[in-house]
C-alpha cells in the first residue's frame, strides 16, 4: 500500500478537512502522549478562541512534556507523531536533495500556500509531497490529473512547508526572470561563438532576477554551512555546488544564461574586471550571514570551454579565533605547540596539502599572539581573511611584488611576529630565514604529505642544511578528516586495538577503544558525519633532531629520533581519534599518509 492509499485509509478514522488544536489536544492523551493534566492545562490556557496559527505551532508553544520520557514536545516531535499516527511517513526536508527547477512545474506558489503542501522529490513515475494537512487531501487527484503522475505523501512540519515554499517559489520565480531578461550568454564560452549571430541580447548583472538569485545563492550557503560555492558552466546548463564537510553537492541546475549573469553580477561585487574573461581573476567579497555576522568570501574565476568557472571559498569569522581543542589538538601536541609559538624567533611551518585547514590553524594562533605590545605583519596571495589584529599584505605579482619582496619591505616595518602565505622558491625561502636570523618569529606553509618531509622540501629549493638547523624551530604538518554525526553514531565493535594497532606499527595504542561507526539520520543528510575535526603531526626541532640534518640528510633516521622525543604521527592522531568515537578507521586511513618507520 503507497503513501497516498495509506492516508485515505488512515481519513476513515479521523475527521477530513483542515487539523484543529481540540482533537489534536485530544489524540495526544488518547495515545498517552500527554496525561490529563496536561491537556486540561493547555485547553485552559488556549480558551475558546481560535488562531489564523498552524494548530501544531499551536501546541508546540505549551511547553507540554512527553509523558514516557519527559522530553519536551517541540514542532518536530508533534509534527513526527502526527505523521504516525495518520499513518503516512514523516519527513524533514532536505533543501540540497530538493530539485527546486521542478516545484513550480507541478503547481502554482497560490496553490502549495493555499493546501499547505509542497512537492520534493521527484520520479520517473511519482512525485512526493509534503504537507502539514494529512487529513485535508482532496487536491492529490487534481495534481496527479495535471501532472499524470502518482503522488506519494509525507508529513512535514508547517514550519518547514512554510519556509521552503517561499524559497523555492522565489527562487525559482527570479530564475524565469532573469532566463527572460536575455536569450545567450556572453561569448567566453567556445562552443557558443557560432550562436552570436542569433542574437545580440546579454544578461544584465543588476537584473533585478539575477540580483535576486545572487542573495539567495549567499544566504543557502551560509545556512546548509558551505565552505565553497561553485558555480560551474557546461554545455547546456550551469551547475550551483556546496562543498560541504568536504564533499560537493549539486545545489541547483540553471540556464547557462543565468549562471554567466551570475558571475559577472558576483565579479561586480567584489570589484572584479567583469569584462575581461580570457584569464584567471581573483577577488574578495564581504556580506552578512542570516545571523548578522560579517563573512568573507574569496573569490576565484577561471576560464573553460563553457565559459567562465568561478568558486567562492567561504571564510566563518568564527575560525579564526578557536581555541586549539576545537581545531582537533590533542593536550599532547596543544603543550607543544603553544611552547614552540611562544619562542621569540625561529621558523614554524605547516604543511598539508590545499584545503587541510593550514590557514585556519595559522590565523588562530596569529590572533591569539597578537596582542598590543607586538606588531603582527603578513605577506600572503590572496589575503585569506581581513583581520583587525595584524598588518595584512597581498602579493601583486602584475607589479613584480612577490613573497620575496613583501618579506624584503615587511622587514623595514618593525615587525616582531612575520606570516609568509608560501615558501615557493629559494629567494622567498632566504628572506624567511634572513628575518629569522635576525630576531624574528616566522610563520610560513609549505605543501609536504608529512612534517619530516619539509626537510627534504627546503633542500630541494637550495636552502643549506646549516640554515636550515639554525632556524626552522618546528613543523606542523595537518589533515583534516570528518567526524561522525553526534545524533546517530552508534558503538562500533568491530574496531579493537588490536586492529588499530596494526595500522599503527611500531606505535600502540593504550587504555580502553571507544570507536563508532556512521549510521545516518536527518542532522547530517543520512551521511553519518557531520563537521570536521584537525589530525596534527608537530616535529620540534631540537638538539637531538638536528643532528640528523645534513646535505644527505636521512628523513627516516630523522623520523625516528623525532618519535623518541614526542612526534605522534598523523595516523596515529587519527587512531586516538577513531578510539574515541571522533571519526571512523576508513576516514583516517583516507586522509593520512603512511608512516615510514
Amino acid at each position: 500500500m503507497n503513501s497516498a492509499t495509506r492516508s485515505e485509509a488512515a481519513a476513515v478514522s479521523h475527521p477530513a478537512g483542515r487539523l484543529e488544536w481540540r482533537p489534536l489536544l485530544r489524540w495526544l492523551q488518547e495515545d498517552g502522549v500527554i496525561d490529563a493534566e496536561t491537556a486540561q492545562r493547555v485547553e485552559q490556557r488556549f480558551g475558546a478562541g481560535d488562531s489564523a496559527q498552524h494548530p501544531l505551532l499551536r501546541l508546540a508553544g505549551a511547553s507540554m512534556h512527553r509523558v514516557s520520557n519527559g522530553k519536551l514536545l517541540d514542532i518536530e516531535a508533534l509534527t513526527a507523531w502526527l505523521a504516525e499516527r495518520a499513518r503516512i511517513p514523516y519527513l524533514r526536508i532536505d533543501p540540497l536533495k530538493v530539485d527546486v527547477g521542478r516545484v513550480s512545474d507541478v503547481m502554482s506558489v497560490g496553490y502549495a500556500e493555499a493546501k499547505r503542501c509542497l512537492p520534493v522529490q521527484f520520479g520517473l513515475m511519482d512525485i512526493t509531497v509534503a504537507t502539514c494537512e494529512p487529513f485535508d487531501i482532496g487536491w492529490v487527484e487534481q495534481i496527479s490529473a495535471h501532472t499524470r503522475k502518482q503522488i506519494k505523501l509525507v508529513v512535514a512540519s508547517p514550519n518547514e512547508i512554510s519556509r521552503y515554499t517561499t524559497e523555492f517559489f522565489t527562487l525559482a520565480k527570479s530564475v524565469r526572470e532573469a532566463a527572460k531578461s536575455g536569450a545567450t550568454a556572453p561569448s567566453a564560452s567556445f562552443e557558443q561563438l557560432v550562436e552570436l549571430g542569433r542574437s545580440n541580447k546579454q544578461l544584465d548583472a543588476n537584473d533585478q532576477g539575477i540580483v535576486q538569485v545572487v542573495d539567495w545563492l549567499w544566504q543557502y550557503a551560509f545556512d546548509q554551512r558551505a565552505s565553497d560555492i561553485h558555480l560551474e558552466p557546461r554545455r547546456e546548463l550551469g551547475l550551483i555546488r556546496f562543498r560541504i564537510d568536504g564533499v560537493l553537492h549539486t545545489v541547483y541546475q540553471l540556464p547557462p544564461t543565468v549562471l554567466s549573469a551570475m558571475v559577472s553580477r558576483i565579479k561586480l561585487l567584489g570589484r572584479m574586471d567583469v569584462v575581461e574573461r580570457r584569464r584567471p581573476l581573483d577577488g574578495r567579497i564581504k556580506t552578512r550571514n542570516p545571523i548578522g555576522e560579517e563573512v568573507e568570501m574569496r573569490l576565484s574565476t577561471l576560464p573553460t570551454a563553457f565559459g567562465e568557472k568561478m568558486v567562492m571559498r567561504i571564510f566563518d569569522p568564527d575560525n579564526a579565533v578557536k581555541d586549539l581543542s576545537e581545531l582537533g589538538f590533542s593536550r599532547h601536541d596543544a603543550e607543544r605547540w603553544n611552547r614552540l609559538v611562544a619562542k621569540p624567533h625561529g621558523i614554524i611551518l605547516v604543511t598539508g596539502p590545499t584545503g587541510s585547514g593550514k590557514t585556519t590553524t595559522l590565523y588562530s594562533t596569529l590572533k591569539r599572539l597578537a596582542t598590543d605590545e607586538v606588531n603582527v605583519c603578513t605577506i600572503e596571495d590572496p589575503i585569506e581573511m581581513i583581520e583587525p589584529a595584524f598588518n595584512q599584505t597581498q602579493v601583486q605579482s602584475a607589479i613584480d611584488f612577490n613573497f620575496a619582496e613583501g618579506l624584503r619591505a615587511l622587514m623595514r616595518q618593525d615587525p616582531d611576529i612575520i606570516m609568509v602565505g608560501e615558501i615557493r622558491d629559494l629567494e622567498t625561502a632566504e628572506m624567511a630565514i634572513q628575518a629569522s636570523l635576525t630576531g624574528h618569529l616566522v610563520f610560513s606553509t609549505l605543501h609536504t604529505n608529512d612534517s619530516v618531509s619539509a626537510v627534504t622540501r627546503l633542500l630541494d629549493l637550495g636552502v643549506p642544511p646549516y640554515l636550515i638547523n639554525a632556524t626552522v624551530i618546528g613543523v606542523l604538518a595537518q589533515r583534516l578528516v570528518r567526524t561522525l554525526c553526534e545524533h546517530c553514531k552508534q558503538p562500533d565493535d568491530s574496531v579493537t586495538a588490536d586492529i588499530l594497532n596494526d595500522t599503527l606499527k611500531p606505535w600502540r595504542m593504550n587504555g580502553k577503544v571507544r570507536a563508532c561507526k556512521p549510521v545516518g539520520c536527518l542532522e547530517c543528510r543520512n551521511t553519518g558525519f557531520r563537521g570536521r575535526a584537525g589530525l596534527y603531526e608537530l616535529l620540534m626541532f631540537d638538539e637531538a633532531v638536528r643532528k640528523h640534518l645534513h646535505a644527505e640528510a636521512d628523513t627516516t633516521a630523522i623520523r625516528r629520533q623525532a618519535m623518541q622525543e614526542g612526534l605522534r604521527p598523523l595516523r596515529l592522531a587519527g587512531a586516538m581519534k577513531v578510539a574515541e568515537g571522533v571519526t571512523t578507521l576508513d576516514e583516517v586511513l583516507r586522509s593520512t599518509p603512511e608512516w615510514v618507520h
